[in-house]
Order: C-alpha cells, then sequence, then structure tokens
C-alpha cells in the first residue's frame, strides 16, 4: 500500500451533535488514504461500521434543489437507454418493468420512477430517511444490501430490470458482498447503473474534503472494473457528470449478457493512466497541495478574525466537516454554520463544535463572508446566496483553491 494523503483523526463526518451532547468525549478515528499497489484501489481502513453511521443518518438528499433535478434527469435518460419506455417490449412502462434503488434515501430518485407508473422499490438502510421515503409514497425496504437480502428482494418482487447504486459503491467495505447483492438483484439480461466520484478529479482539483469514514474506496474505472468482476458484473459503458465535483456514472450488466465496452471506457482507462494512477508517481504532489488548500484558509480566516469581519458557513455536509477538522477551524473564525435541513438545527458539528443554524440567520446578521461548504454546488448556491451583495457581503469557496468572490444581486 502507498500513502495518498494522511489526514489525522476525525469523528464520523455525519455524528452532528445535539446540545446536551457537548460535554461528553467524541470518538474520533485515523482518516489516512492509501492506495493499493496491486489493483490500485485507493482505500481507507474500515474503522466504523456501516451500520454505526447509517442506521440514523442526518443526509436527506431532496433537500438538494439541483440534486433532485438530477435525479429526475437520470430517470428519464435511464428509462429510455433500458428501454422501458419502449412499448410493447417486456420492460415496458406500464408493464411489468421493475427498478430497484439501492440507498435510495428519502426517495428523492425514485419518486420520479413512481411518477412514470413503473414499479420499484428502494433499500435504505437508515430508519428515517426510509421513512421519510414511505411517506412520499415511495415503496422502501429498510435494510442493508447483501447477497442474502438481494435474494430475497428478487424472490418476492421478481428480478430488476434496472438496479441504481448512486453515491453508495464507495460506502461499503464489503465491496465483493455488496457487487454480490446487485447481480443478485438484477435480471439476467438487465442493467446495474452506478454513481461514484471520480479518483481522477479528486486528485486533479484538491477534492480532499470528500475523503471521510463513510467512504471506503475512491474508484477509477480501472480499480471499478475490478470490483464489479468480484460480484459478477462487467463494465459496458461510463459517463462523466460533474456532480460531486466529478463523478463517474458506470453501466453494467451481468458478465454473460455484457459483450464489448464501449469507446468510452476505453478513452477513461487511458486518461487515468495518463495521469499515473496505475503507479505511485501518480499521487506524490497530492498531500503538498491538500496542505496549501489548508494554510490558505487558515490565512485567510486568521486575517479576516483580526480585521474583525465575520465569517459564517453555508451548508453543513459531511465533506464540510473533514475540511473543518483538518484545519483546526473553530467557532472563533467561524462563528456558525446555516443548512436547509431542518434535523441539523440546533446540533454541531462533529469535532469542531460549530452551531448550525437556519439558513434564515445569514440576513438577519449579515456577515462579511459566507464560506461555502458544499463547493460542489457552486453554480446552485451562488444563485441562492445572491442576496448576501445588498451588504457587500462576499462568497468563499475553499477547494479547489481559496476563491473570493462577488456575488450579483
Amino acid at each position: 500500500m502507498g500513502s495518498v494523503v494522511d489526514l489525522g483523526a476525525t469523528p464520523p463526518c455525519e455524528s452532528f451533535l445535539a446540545a446536551d451532547q457537548l460535554d461528553r468525549a467524541e470518538p474520533a478515528y485515523p482518516l489516512h488514504l492509501r492506495v493499493c499497489t496491486a489493483c490500485w484501489l485507493a482505500q481507507i481502513p474500515p474503522l466504523i461500521t456501516p451500520e454505526e453511521t447509517f442506521k440514523e443518518y442526518a443526509y436527506f438528499s431532496s433537500y438538494s434543489t439541483s440534486w433532485v433535478e438530477h435525479a429526475r434527469t437520470y430517470v428519464a435518460d435511464a428509462v429510455r437507454k433500458v428501454g422501458l419506455d419502449s412499448e410493447g417490449s417486456e420492460g415496458s412502462e406500464g408493464s411489468d418493468a421493475f427498478v430497484v434503488e439501492v440507498a435510495s434515501n428519502d426517495g428523492y430518485l425514485l419518486k420520479h420512477v413512481v411518477d412514470r407508473g413503473i414499479r420499484c422499490l428502494g433499500i435504505e438502510p437508515s430508519v428515517n430517511v426510509g421513512a421519510a421515503a414511505r411517506d412520499a409514497g415511495v415503496p422502501t425496504l429498510t435494510e442493508f444490501l447483501s447477497p442474502e437480502t438481494g435474494a430475497a428482494v428478487r424472490a418476492e418482487h421478481g428480478p430488476a430490470n434496472l438496479v441504481v447504486a448512486n453515491n453508495v459503491y464507495a460506502h461499503i467495505p464489503d465491496v465483493v458482498g455488496f457487487t454480490q447483492g446487485l447481480r443478485a438483484l438484477v435480471a439476467d439480461d438487465g442493467w446495474v447503473s452506478i454513481e461514484v466520484q471520480h479518483l481522477l478529479t479528486l486528485i486533479e482539483e484538491n477534492q480532499y474534503d470528500t475523503i471521510y469514514h463513510e467512504h471506503f474506496q475512491y474508484y477509477t474505472v480501472a480499480s471499478a472494473i475490478r470490483a464489479l468482476a468480484s460480484g459478477g458484473l462487467a463494465l459496458v459503458d461510463v459517463e462523466l457528470l460533474p456532480t460531486h465535483g466529478g463523478s463517474i456514472r458506470l453501466w453494467a450488466r451481468p458478465t454473460e449478457a455484457a459483450g464489448e465496452p464501449s469507446q468510452q471506457v476505453a478513452d477513461v482507462l487511458a486518461r487515468e493512466k495518463a495521469a499515473g494512477l496505475q503507479e505511485l508517481s501518480g499521487y506524490a504532489e497530492f498531500a503538498a497541495r491538500v496542505a496549501k488548500v489548508r494554510r490558505d484558509l487558515l490565512k485567510f480566516l486568521i486575517e479576516a478574525a483580526e480585521r474583525g469581519e465575520t465569517v459564517v458557513g453555508y451548508g453543513a455536509p459531511g465533506k464540510g466537516n473533514t475540511l473543518l477538522n483538518h484545519c483546526g477551524i473553530r467557532p472563533d473564525l467561524l462563528a456558525y454554520t446555516v443548512d436547509r435541513n431542518p434535523y441539523k438545527h440546533g446540533r454541531f458539528t462533529p469535532g469542531t463544535r460549530i452551531p448550525i443554524l437556519p439558513p434564515e440567520r445569514i440576513a438577519a446578521d449579515k456577515p462579511d463572508y459566507v464560506l461555502v461548504l458544499p463547493w460542489n454546488l457552486r453554480a446552485e448556491l451562488t444563485e441562492q446566496l445572491s442576496f448576501v451583495h445588498e451588504w457587500g457581503g462576499r462568497l468563499v469557496f475553499p477547494i479547489p483553491e481559496l476563491s473570493i468572490v462577488e456575488v450579483n444581486s
């Protein structure tokens, strides 16, 4: 194993603290990304279990406007690609077509499938967000995916024409078992669609805050091919997406039905090889660039404090907690952050103990700067925060490098 970057020790990124927990001890775990020189899968040790993280979960996908729109567009495109809208076909709308989403969260994606009249099921381990999905009319099973769960769902509901696994493939310590679960769900001639952050853009764009304990693996297309094969799936196509700073959408099928991969697969593999991601030299400069992000952000916050200027945060995403803990940012430098998710209001960020308030506080307090922690939603949040222009406030984006921007009303 080769070292990629060592971020010290941090608490689990979604373990937001209630006020009555502030005087209790808080566990922190080493956060050291390494890469396997045999298969070139980047990974961190599984020091916490999914059961600890996902039984009660603070992230609700529906609070991101752009993410809901991404899901709507995906469903429309996937229905066409897989042939679920072909009149008279075996998988057509109104027939017995079946879509399963693994880690379906609050139903943000499957609600678009429900609206099309296509039979579907979400498999979501978090009790609270799964309940929200059912309340929204999305059938949801509260379980972790395993080979046994996949087989049980298939036995009860039949094989799925399409299995969706968006932003979950990196969250599974048992990659082989999870992939076997996907294979158990999907029809022998069906499709599996996986979205996961691309290690290539993570390295190129200094996106180190997306390294946290929920993410056990960090995929290239090359390492994803090996992971899929472990469960009987073969990659047939790949799309490059802007989501999460740069993601890959992997289209896989059961090995026996896969056929030859597309030219796009070959093209992305060539890009990864050219970037040096199949040799240690490709990772050599990353830690130094991460250190510069930290120094630049701290310098800005310290100088703002010395000038008597106020800085508050926008958003309380998991990635933000990696950044805050790695930089050692506390309420003396970031008075509070806000979030659209009411679940987080009145809570505090893990490790750094920064209060999380409703978004309305920004307009009430008129801070000099707003540090945007979900930088991957830059266009959406720049528009949402355009009102800070009214008092001369500015937005700050920490990644890929420190950027202080004026906003227009």
